[in-house]
Order: C-alpha cells, then structure tokens, then sequence
C-alpha cells in the first residue's frame, strides 16, 4: 500500500500545480474564501505532508502503520478534493452554511480535519516509544518532526472551531477572517516532520547529524513560535495567506534542499 500512498502524494502535488496554472489564466482573487489559491496551496501541502508520512513512519514504532498513514494520506486526499470542487463551483469551502449540500461538504471538511489531528496525535505518541532500530538524530528528528505536525493540526483545528463558532452566531463573513488570522501559525509548523528528517538523512558523522538536529530544532522551534505569537496577536506584516505560503515555503523547500543533497552526495 505504500506505493499507493506516495501516489497519492504525488497527485495532490500536481493538482496543486495545475490549479496555480488555472490561477494565472484565469486570473481572480488571490485571498478571499473563493479563489483558485486554496485548491493549489492545499495540493501542494496536503501532497508534502502524504509523502512526507508516508517516508517518515518508517521510523515510529506502530502496528498500525499502514493504517495511520492510509487515513492520513484519504483524508487529505478528500479535503484537497473537496476544496476544489468548491472552488470550480465558485462558493466556499469551509464554513459555508448556504445550502444543503454546501453545509454538507464544510461539516465533511471539519470531519477530515479531525481525522487528521487523531492520526497526528497517535503518530506523535508512538513517536516518542523507543526505537533502537533508528539511529538517535532521526529519533530527535522525528519526534521534534512530528511534534510540530501535531501543532500545526492543532492551530487548524482552532481555525476551524473559530470558524464555526461566528458561522452559527451568524457571523459567516466574519468567519473566514477569524480564521485566517492563524493561517501562519498553521503553516509554519506543518512541514517540520519534512526538515528534520530530511536533515537526519544527511551523508555526515552520526555525531554531526545528532548536533545539526538539536540545533535545527531549536532554531525552527523558536521561530516558528514567534510567528505565531504574531498571528496570534493579530500582528499581520504581510497578508495571511501570503505569509502561510512564505512560511510554509521556506520550511518545506529548505526539507527538499536537504534530500536532494542527500541524493547527490549519496
């Protein structure tokens, strides 16, 4: 099934691309509840995070592996499929209210997102479980790694008990600006299990590697936390899904910098 799930990885990765080309053609709105940018931007995250579980729970030590990583990886298939469809038919996604069969779909979303943070939390738990098998920079790595999942699925999850919270007192419109307002903090902690694994793979000394992880966490912990004290506050230097996208960007890219690096010096 593995190969299944990295499929699936694959495809919502390229229906995020493809959905950046319909954005530039067709032009529209880039922030906004209805705009071509939520089909892209979670294609390529949903499509990151598959791949990236479905790497990383080689490492964890779990009976139910196959199963932790397949409702991951149809989960967030279902949520990237969803969102899209909202988007071609031109109304929300989430929090949309408006009619039968749009309430539907934002219950199901909410639905989604809560298999994803059970799934985060088992993972994080087993995570923590001793592994000798593993050397002790990937341990670090991914526990750290997959600690940040876990808050980055838990910053979603206040976006979307936010959300629904103006829906039912009336407030939808008011509900997407709530809810986008944690957007950074959301994004900045959702690719570490990316970037510290990928770090934990580099050609170097197990000792080198160990210290390279303690230092990386640390450092991506720190700044990650700062980011979201900001979106917290409601500190915004630049829009929210502009900075979700920078920080999601920089912590994933610099993750794939480090296994391309890996893959040429191996």
């Amino acid at each position: 099934m593995t190969r299944l799930w990295y499929a699936i990885g694959v495809l919502l990765l390229l229906a995020g691309l493809f959905h950046l080309g319909v954005l530039v053609v067709e032009g529209g709105p880039w922030d906004g509840p209805v705009s071509f940018r939520k089909p892209f931007t979670f294609g390529i995250s949903f499509g990151l995070s598959v791949l990236t579980m479905t790497w990383v729970a080689q490492y964890v030590r779990t009976r139910r592996r196959g199963l932790l990583v397949g409702a991951f990886a149809v989960a967030s298939a279902y949520e990237v499929l969803m969102i899209t469809v909202q988007a071609w038919r031109g109304v929300p996604s989430h929090f949309n209210m408006s009619t039968t069969v749009d309430s539907l779909i934002a219950r199901s979303l909410a639905i989604g997102g809560g298999v994803l943070i059970a799934v985060g939390i088992v993972m994080t738990i087993a995570a923590f479980r001793r592994n000798p098998d593993v050397p002790p920079s990937m341990n670090l790595a991914v526990r750290a790694g997959f600690g940040t999942l876990l808050a980055a699925l838990v910053f979603g999850g206040v976006m979307i008990a936010r959300g629904m919270v103006e829906v039912f007192s009336g407030n939808q419109d008011l509900a997407y600006t709530v809810a986008a307002s944690v957007k950074p903090a959301h994004a900045i902690f959702m690719h570490g299990v990316l970037l510290l694994p990928a770090l934990a793979v580099l050609p170097l000394e197990e000792a080198v590697r160990l210290r390279l992880v303690r230092l990386a966490t640390w450092t991506y912990v720190g700044i990650a936390g700062i980011v979201a004290a900001l979106a917290v506050a409601g500190i915004e230097p630049v829009s929210p899904s502009i900075a979700s996208i920078l920080a999601a960007g920089a912590v994933s890219g610099l993750g794939i910098g480090a296994l391309s690096l890996r893959r040429i010096r191996s």
